[in-house]
């Protein structure tokens, strides 16, 4: 089930406070193949070790939260810095 526009239109980046969009499916594909590929970390340097099914991203893109089972996890340590996903 998709994120409600609802909740989509209070969320924002917890550092930051920039606002978040649904990461475009061509992105999250993008950065789940470098996840497979590994070396991508989070915030806290700590590996990604799964894959998303879901990401929202900040509008700036300098960091993707995992939604998982249709919550966002939007913990500072957890993001994904932009760059994995703006990278060739």
């Amino acid at each position: 089930m998709p994120i409600s526009e609802d909740l989509l239109e209070i969320l924002c980046c917890p550092r930051t406070k920039v606002p978040v969009q649904v990461l475009p499916a061509d992105q999250l594909a993008s950065l789940n193949e470098r996840i497979a590929q590994g070396g991508v970390t989070h915030q806290d340097g700590s590996p990604v070790a799964t894959p998303l099914q879901e990401g929202l991203i900040t509008e700036d893109g300098e960091t993707v939260y995992r939604i998982e089972d249709d919550i966002p996890v939007m913990l500072v340590d957890q993001g994904i810095p932009g760059r994995f996903v703006n990278q060739a």
